[in-house]
């Protein structure tokens, strides 16, 4: 099936297109089916499954491609559950699947944090798990969250399956490993073993936004109430989803005191690669790094019974014994409330024509061939 969705009306400028560039359509009933369409066209082929990254990049004529190959026919893709020693997550399964899900809590409790927090309701219905780890959006959500528990994605090509750990997944801004012929089939976490939880930590604007920060924690105790395993992944801080690796190592080994865990929020902070931009400076970001690496391990150890005397709250702000003053950062917290943004000056990083104007430089500097 071939498309032509027509040129924009009203006189548009060319480079502000709202529609996409004709493209064939398939909609295969097989996924050998799909594969061999793929292998047909390579680069000139993009596989559709929620589609609410790739058809905005259409619009905008920043994707073109000869075949869109829609995957929403193929059985078997749609699996969300436990087995193999693991979780398993399906390329059709949509976020609202995992927001809903009572199986993502507990040990999988970073994954049960982050679904909620996936762009707005209408995204969530249709945009899937495996569709935001094959954008490779630094802002995305599921990046971090699935690198905290060392996840990989199983990947099906003309030359059969692989398995690519997130971490090898990740190759810049939206750049991956992948092969144009491949597909993303499902994503493997390993089970964390019986005593693990976590959180996603995920400061936005408004409701539905990308991330300004966000911080995936997640721990897994081992002999003796110490930590085996640490998992810490940091959003829209690099030119990826990054691990904190430093951070990591420092919680391995070691219980989990408010001294090991203000070193390992200190060192996830250093990990961050953040620039200035309309939603705030480099130093701010970092800031908000330490904070709610911080939050997260504290809301971490009291999920898996290893509670320090300050806790954070389900709702991931800090509690303790001293109350700041109303909208004022407690204990050098970086500011994260709307009171606290108006008391220091910092509201234009967030809203109102600052906003609007960075965004449309970045849409320049895309069409100019500027920094991406």
């Amino acid at each position: 099936m071939l498309l032509d969705l027509g040129s924009p009306p009203w006189g548009l400028e060319r480079r502000s297109p709202m529609y996409p560039a004709r493209f064939e359509y398939v909609a295969p009933s097989t996924l050998e089916e799909a594969l061999e369409t793929l292998g047909r066209y390579g680069d000139d082929a993009k596989v559709l499954a929620g589609g609410q990254s790739l058809i905005p990049l259409m619009k905008l004529r920043f994707a073109a491609p000869r075949v869109v190959v829609d995957i929403n026919r193929l059985p078997g893709l749609d699996t969300l559950a436990e087995g193999n020693g693991g979780l398993r997550i399906g390329a059709l399964v949509r976020h609202k699947a995992c927001e809903r899900s009572e199986l993502l809590g507990g040990r999988w409790g970073t994954l049960g944090d982050a679904a909620p927090l996936i762009s707005d309701p209408i995204i969530r219905n249709l945009g899937t798990v495996c569709g935001s780890l094959a954008h490779a959006d630094p802002q995305g959500d599921w990046g971090s969250a699935l690198l905290a528990m060392d996840a990989e994605v199983v990947a099906r090509g003309p030359d059969g399956a692989r398995t690519i750990p997130l971490r090898e997944l990740f190759q810049g801004p939206f750049v991956t490993s992948l092969e144009p012929t491949e597909i993303i089939t499902e994503v493997q976490v390993p089970d964390p073993g019986p005593v693990a939880g976590g959180t996603y930590l995920k400061l936005e604007r408004k409701v539905g936004d990308f991330a300004t920060v966000g911080v995936a924690v997640h721990l897994a105790l081992g002999e003796g109430g110490k930590v085996g395993r640490a998992g810490i992944a940091l959003t829209a801080v690099g030119p990826t989803n990054l691990r904190a690796t430093a951070a990591e190592a420092a919680l391995v080994g070691s219980e989990l005191s408010d001294e090991t865990i203000r070193e390992a929020a200190r060192l996830a902070a250093e990990a961050a690669q953040p620039y200035d931009d309309t939603r705030g400076s480099a130093d701010y970001k970092r800031s908000v790094v330490r904070v709610f690496t911080e939050r997260g391990l504290r809301t971490a150890a009291a999920a898996v019974g290893a509670a320090t005397p300050r806790r954070a709250t389900a709702s991931g702000t800090a509690a303790s014994g001293a109350a700041a003053a109303p909208g004022q950062p407690a204990d050098g917290e970086p500011v994260t409330t709307e009171a606290a943004l108006e008391s220091t000056e910092r509201q234009g990083y967030f809203s109102g024509e600052e906003t609007i104007a960075g965004v449309m430089d970045e849409v320049r500097d895309k069409e100019d061939g500027g920094d991406r």
